[in-house]
């Protein structure tokens, strides 16, 4: 891979979360849960709090069961509601407007709807009726930098315009309560979010902001079955599954998938200071920390994003971005890897030079 010859910036980053946060051992209470492997799942997660939007509590006092309906109800109401304070954030970030956005690209997969978020979005804020948008749906927690690689294409032609992506991810409308292993270890982990992040091609390429200098992919296909959202008869549900060797087998690739990154550019792995890790489980992040070398302060922003939030599917690279640009550490000619880790199996890189 040969580095871009023309590199849309990144301009600004927002995020938004539900105003309501649980710790682990507060949900463990809300759904009476004593099994004790479950509680251990729960309870050695490396995640402190998460953001969620759970299920309405009965005349019973316990959360009432939610049909498949009514999660793809919560979907869209709590995905408009987080990713139009995503938006706003990062337009504030970046020092820009909703008038100034003329590709929208929303990404999710913890629901279906038609039309997506994009036109709903559109409509809800406003935004100009001539906006160029797409819908990046069900790719999982790889999705926004698959996402991030069409809005860099998009900006890098049209030269001067905003293009802006937004991950939302209401995994609290994608959970199945069974009782079960299965359902447990994913109940343990993810967190609901959204991140927008602003891109620009700047005529003239003198912006100061961080340049995406190219990507790189590695699917695995051994391993598609690894990660799946997929019916659950039994719960007549979809129901999200993680196979327990998901840490090794992405662990086992990262190194290829960087090695195709990096290949013809020049850069050395030693080179690069400035690691954004997916969130996506502490098995995983010491999988990919082990394999790649880093260290526990290369990966600082990607664990603390984790134990804060859990892992926010698509989104959670920029929430660990979002902290990297807010430390205000990053140089002139630094360089960074943005990885993010999801179904596919799938490994998705992109390089960013400051």
């Amino acid at each position: 891979m040969k580095l871009l010859a023309h590199a849309p910036h990144l301009l600004g980053v927002g995020t938004s979360v539900p105003p309501t946060s649980y710790t682990q051992e507060e949900l463990l209470n809300e759904f009476e849960i004593t099994d004790p492997k479950v509680r251990s799942v729960f309870l050695n997660s490396a995640i402190e709090r998460r953001s969620l939007s759970l299920p309405p509590v009965g005349p019973n006092g316990r959360r009432v069961p939610e049909s498949q309906g009514d999660l793809l109800a919560k979907h869209q109401r709590e995905g408009l509601t987080l990713g139009r304070a995503a938006i706003e954030a990062c337009l504030k970030d970046a020092g820009l407007t909703l008038d100034d956005i003329r590709y929208l690209c929303c990404v999710t997969s913890t629901g279906f709807l038609t039309p997506g978020f994009s036109a709903l979005l559109i409509k809800d804020l406003g935004i100009g009726r001539h906006c160029s948008r797409l819908d990046v749906v069900g790719m999982g927690c790889n999705a926004g930098l698959n996402a991030l690689t069409a809005v860099a294409g998009w900006a890098s032609a049209h030269p001067g315009e905003l293009a802006l992506m937004v991950c939302i991810e209401a995994c609290s409308a994608a959970y199945v309560f069974d009782g079960t292993m299965r359902s447990s270890v994913v109940n343990s982990l993810f967190g609901d979010g959204s991140a927008a992040l602003a891109v620009r091609f700047d005529v003239g390429d003198g912006s100061p902001a961080p340049a995406l200098l190219g990507f790189s992919s590695c699917i695995i296909p051994d391993a598609v079955e690894a990660m799946r959202y997929d019916w659950d008869d039994s719960q007549s549900k979809f129901s999200f599954y993680l196979h327990p060797e998901v840490p090794y087998v992405v662990g086992a690739h990262a190194e290829l998938a960087l090695d195709r990154l990096l290949s013809g550019t020049g850069i050395r792995r030693s080179d690069i200071s400035h690691w954004v890790v997916h969130s996506g489980g502490k098995k995983v992040i010491d999988a990919v920390r082990v394999n790649l070398g880093l260290t526990r302060h290369d990966v600082r922003h990607t664990t603390t994003v984790l134990r804060d939030h859990g892992n926010l599917s698509s989104g959670s690279f920029l929430f660990s971005y979002g902290r990297l640009a807010a430390e205000g550490r990053a140089a002139p000619g630094d360089i960074g890897v943005l990885m993010t880790m999801g179904p596919g199996s799938t490994i998705e890189m992109a390089l960013v030079g400051w």
